[in-house]
């Protein structure tokens, strides 16, 4: 995570309130503002956004926007869809971003996603082939 003086440099953020675990305050987005959440502690990283416009729900690339805002382009952060169980939701449109800070977060391998750009087509097989090794998996090529 950027520290708060890295973050307040992007001047898209005016904190209204901080403790010894986060802040909160108004996320300039480029085309909407909101509210926003970000704190630290039992070994999370979060940050969520609210819209004022209640009808709007950010989209992916406000989500990247608030990543990369947020946290280093080394690092991963992840929205997280829990059991129906777990839900929370207090806030409409409210959408979340996380980060693991007490193990290395396991992501999946970006071959199941799609070709990286440059990537060729031997290495992608490779990478497949990799993934099925890891996950103790026998790759049967279609």
């Amino acid at each position: 995570m950027k520290t708060i003086e890295e973050i307040m440099a992007s001047q898209r953020i005016a904190i209204d309130l901080t403790d010894p675990e986060g802040f909160q305050g108004v996320i300039q987005f480029p085309r909407w503002q909101g509210s926003i959440i970000v704190s630290w502690g039992a070994g999370w990283e979060h940050a969520s956004v609210s819209p004022f416009r209640r009808s709007y729900t950010p989209t992916w690339d406000d989500m990247c926007f608030l990543k990369d805002l947020i946290w280093r382009e080394d690092e991963a952060a992840i929205q997280i869809h829990p059991p129906k169980e777990e839900y929370v939701n207090n806030m409409p449109n409210c959408l979340h971003l996380w980060r693991c800070t007490y193990r290395e977060m396991i992501l999946p391998p970006s071959c199941l996603v799609g070709i990286k750009k440059g990537q060729t087509g031997a290495e992608l097989k490779k990478e497949i082939e990799e993934a099925y090794r890891l996950a103790g998996e026998r790759y049967i090529q279609g």
